[in-house]
């Protein structure tokens, strides 16, 4: 249950694109909307809808916005649009598996947008089920380490129900059930740990190893489908090597 934490790494390096996304308050304020709509409108019983509000507060997002959310995701906005949460399937370059979270108020529209990235580059959605088999949804944090050891994670982690728990220089990964979502939210906050991303996310079961340039291909295709204005997350089945993460790097 512990190991080098890959996912950290990589986030941090698209950290830099991602805050040049123009929509980043609209799809932080989607994030709180649906986090609202699903456990309701109270962060003190809502852990989702905590890391949310921290999340948009990370980015910041202005009070009055998050508070907006808030009301339309639990139902009092009469007026506001209805947004819709699902999850589209597909295959990128050299037989790699993509899933896609979108958050949208028209399906049809954002359904036709993330065909469009998927075939301008080389991919193509799948039915519904025929790459979805190969992740599992798991609930997700990333702790920073000058705020618990990994020791300490380690102890919370398997007290509460985790998967895995891994760490880098920087970060500690922990990686659960979603049923322990809210167990190991609650366990972290009464630690006064407050973590720099917590939700729920797909990993793959098993990763694909390709080689540098093709691994490259296939993530030029994942940040085509995350720049768009209705998806949410982005997931893919890659093994991101370190000299992957060093071409990134040279890239940025």
């Amino acid at each position: 249950m512990s190991g080098h934490s890959h996912w950290a790494t990589i986030r941090r390096k698209k950290g830099a694109t991602d805050a040049k996304k123009g929509a980043i308050f609209t799809r932080l304020a989607k994030e709180v909307v649906m986090a609202a709509r699903n456990g309701g409108g109270d962060p003190g019983t809502n852990v989702r809808l905590l890391m949310a509000i921290e999340k948009a507060r990370a980015g910041n997002m202005p009070k009055d916005n998050i508070e907006r959310a808030i009301r339309r995701g639990a139902g009092e906005d009469k007026d506001a649009a209805v947004y819709e949460e699902f999850t589209l399937e597909g295959y990128g370059p050299h037989g790699s598996a993509i899933m896609v979270d979108c958050v949208t108020e028209n399906r049809n529209r954002t359904v036709a947008d993330v065909r469009h990235a998927f075939s301008k580059n080389g991919g193509n959605m799948a039915e519904a089920g025929a790459v979805g088999w190969q992740f599992e949804r798991k609930a997700y944090f990333v702790c920073p380490t000058s705020q618990i050891s990994f020791d300490k994670a380690f102890e919370l982690g398997i007290e509460a129900g985790a998967d895995d728990v891994q760490e880098d220089d920087e970060s500690i990964e922990i990686i659960a059930p979603v049923d322990a979502f809210k167990t190991i939210g609650d366990a972290l906050a009464a630690a006064k740990v407050h973590p720099e991303e917590g939700g729920l996310r797909l990993i793959a079961k098993q990763e694909l190893e390709l080689d540098v340039e093709q691994t490259l291909q296939v993530l030029r295709v994942v940040d085509t489908i995350e720049e768009l204005d209705d998806v949410q997350g982005v997931y893919h089945n890659l093994v991101m090597s370190d000299e992957v993460l060093a071409a990134l790097e040279e890239e940025e």
